[in-house]
């Protein structure tokens, strides 16, 4: 008689999707997808990755690249601390092991690797009975054995851990764990669960109690917080912008135009702060709005000048932003700039100079 286990790989034999990263055991390129498949939909994810590998195909070509290249790759991806982590954790890996460590706690001890991107490492390039919990496995789980506790509390997260252990302890853990997440990505889903299609729905304690949608129990969620912005569009005499490095924690520090999360009193003061003797105009471009996992920005234009190009700040060519890495927000906030009438800008501006402390 088959086991749970084994009809699931069986399952997952016959009906896994075609993804690039499950063509690979090279432990850096999956270390590269499971980063790159955090928080993002695999749709999302497929061409990054393609992109990403072409540009870095080694671990030493990532460990070499400046921060910039790999943040311009990243450009578009989002949550760009993974990025940042990313890349120092290859350069760390290359320098202490010169590749991607076997050992489970050498892996973990590396910036980035977190036991979830361990297990991934070490059970799919490996072959070792490391397990896995993500969002897909932890519903998969909690309706398996009937986790009553909601996701996120520690009981629950340990409960977790301690059934993801126990299922991939056995011959190809890499496949098995593979085979969780993709059942919770395809059958097992949050609503609507296909439990006619599950390999494993004999061993399901939820659908035989007729409780498959009760659980998992989801942790409480905040909604996210209004936030005002003000942005500069400060342009030079040659047609370039100003461009500084954002904030880590909200942009990883890619590079954008000057914000700060105030009025426009506060950001003439951060343009003066930052060596840009612009004339920033009273009345905005306009407004953009950008939704974070944990924010709504909405973020007020204005249009500057400057006479010359100072120093403290990287001028950008707009036809250039590939070469940088650039977040959506600042996408946006060109493009809308683009669309506004350029007489807001130049006329306005002159009558609202700021003027030196």
């Amino acid at each position: 008689m088959s086991t749970p286990r084994a009809a699931l790989l069986a399952w997952y034999d016959a009906n896994a999707r075609d993804l690039p990263w499950r063509r690979t055991r090279d432990p850096y390129a999956i270390w590269v997808s499971e980063v790159m498949l955090q928080q993002t939909r695999v749709d999302t994810v497929i061409p990054y990755y393609a992109r990403f590998l072409e540009r870095f195909p080694t671990m030493h070509a990532l460990a070499t690249a400046s921060e910039d290249d790999v943040l311009a790759m990243w450009s578009g991806l989002g949550y760009y601390r993974r990025a940042r982590l990313l890349h120092q954790g290859v350069a760390e890996a290359v320098a202490t092991y010169g590749e991607v460590p076997v050992d489970a706690d050498a892996r973990r001890s590396l910036p980035g690797i977190g036991a979830y991107t361990a297990g991934a490492i070490g059970s799919i390039a490996f072959d070792r009975p490391e397990p896995i919990v993500d969002g897909n496995v932890a519903r998969v789980l909690a309706r398996v054995h009937g986790v009553e506790t909601p996701l996120g509390r520690r009981d629950t997260t340990k409960s977790l851990w301690s059934l993801a252990s126990e299922w991939a302890a056995g011959e190809r853990p890499g496949a098995l764990n593979q085979a969780l997440m993709e059942l919770g990505a395809t059958v097992c889903t949050p609503t609507g669960a296909r439990c006619d299609r599950c390999p494993i729905v004999d061993s399901c304690k939820v659908r035989g109690e007729g409780r498959v949608d009760e659980l998992p129990v989801s942790a409480a969620k905040k909604a996210p917080t209004p936030v005002s912005w003000s942005a500069a569009i400060v342009r030079s005499p040659s047609g370039r912008i100003a461009f500084v490095r954002g904030d880590k924690k909200l942009f990883g520090g890619l590079w954008g135009v000057p914000m700060v999360e105030a009025a426009i009193e506060t950001l003439r003061d951060a343009a003066l702060a930052l060596g840009l003797d612009a004339t920033i105009a009273a009345e905005p471009l306009g407004e953009t709005r950008h939704v974070l996992s944990h924010r709504i920005l909405t973020v007020t234009m204005y249009g500057g000048e400057v006479e010359s190009e100072s120093e403290g700040v990287r001028w950008v060519v707009p036809d250039a932003l590939g070469e940088l890495g650039v977040s959506t927000l600042t996408k946006k906030l060109l493009a809308a700039s683009t669309r506004a009438k350029p007489s807001n800008v130049g006329t306005r501006a002159r009558k609202s100079r700021a003027a030196k402390p």
